[in-house]
């Protein structure tokens, strides 16, 4: 029995979270993209750590977009309201 995470959207592409594991997984990838911005802002590109925390913040991005594809009831596809 497979559980949905997330609803489509009701306008436009994408979906919203609707349960606790869709709004972990959401709030997951926003400390990892507000972390691993905060390490590039401080700082050079020269610096390895730079790299990887930017290699780190597109995985994670990566990631939620998969899951959250996978876990959407009725996946994703651009809609223009109830028709």
């Amino acid at each position: 029995m497979s559980t949905y995470w997330f609803r489509p959207k009701r306008y436009g592409y994408g979906a919203t979270p609707v349960t606790w594991q869709g709004w972990a997984l959401t709030l997951g990838t926003l400390a990892v993209v507000i972390g691993a911005t905060v390490t590039m802002t401080t700082r050079s590109a020269a610096d390895p750590l730079f790299w990887f925390a930017l290699a780190v913040e597109i995985a994670a991005v990566i990631a939620l977009i998969a899951i959250g594809r996978i876990k959407t009831e009725g996946g994703w596809r651009w809609r223009w309201g109830d028709r």
